[in-house]
């Protein structure tokens, strides 16, 4: 098998990869990564892929929790977590990265720890502090994708802004208590946040949603969110991109809206 390397197309605005020197994975990721593998879709190449990727989750609460914990599962290369906040009691019902005895630590570092035990292959780093346009553009070029686990508009800009320009790829999600959304933003020069939320002023003004969510409700669109990673990584299925999907959990009807 052909090993891979990480180049720019001068064409689109996300990295894309391609086979070219030598490089074979191991008979333990083999093992570990046999019903990855024995996915046509995926394979070795697409093991490979997944070894090679960088990813930022912003956010590691209700949704960068799976988030998290799938691309772990998956081998994703190089996983960054950033969050400033601690583990709370209110948390626990949905953020299932933390347990009782982690409250009142910090999130970024908590999640490092628990995911290291589920994956030692999988360089992580963690970041406990917030996003801002003084670390924004330093921190985001070090990765390929940036996952959304956070939950404010304000951050959502900034991290749409910064990936149009270091053409980075952005996993948009966002939930509200039995529904959620997903997309994907800045891939291959397609549509990024502002085309779904033009006015930021606007949205920047509007009142915070009730705190109430069920718990699966992240879970769920986490994993879309997951999932669509694995998409841009290695290639199979359709990617969201020009697209809003969104579900409703109390009566599991879904939409795909095209922007």
């Amino acid at each position: 098998m052909k090993g891979i390397r990480k180049k720019y197309h001068e064409s689109i605005r996300m990295p894309f990869f391609f086979y070219e020197t030598a490089m074979q994975l191991t008979e333990k990721e083999k093992e570990r990564y046999n019903r990855q593998i024995l996915l046509e879709e995926i394979g070795e190449n697409g093991q490979v892929l997944l070894s090679q990727a960088k990813v930022l989750i912003v956010g590691v609460g209700g949704l960068g929790s799976p988030i998290a914990t799938y691309l772990t599962g998956a081998g994703v290369g190089t996983i960054g977590l950033m969050d400033d906040d601690n583990v709370s009691e209110t948390n626990l019902q949905r953020q299932i990265l933390y347990n009782e005895t982690e409250v009142g630590m910090p999130k970024a570092l908590c999640a490092k720890q628990r995911l290291e035990k589920l994956n030692g292959h999988i360089t992580f780093k963690a970041y406990p502090t917030r996003l801002t346009k003084e670390n924004a553009q330093e921190i985001i070029s070090q990765y390929d994708i940036v996952v959304d686990g956070c939950d404010n508009f304000q951050t959502r800009y900034l991290i749409n802004d910064t990936c149009v320009l270091l053409n980075k790829v952005y996993v948009y999600g966002a939930i509200r208590a039995f529904d959620g959304q997903v997309s994907v933003f800045n891939y291959q020069g397609g549509k990024n946040y502002r085309d779904l939320f033009p006015d930021e002023e606007e949205m920047l003004s509007m009142p915070s949603p009730p705190k109430g969510v069920l718990g699966v409700t992240p879970g769920l669109i986490g994993c879309a969110q997951a999932n669509e990673v694995l998409k841009v990584i290695t290639g199979y299925g359709e990617v969201l991109s020009g697209k809003l999907w969104h579900i409703d959990l109390k009566t599991m009807v879904t939409h795909t809206i095209l922007l």
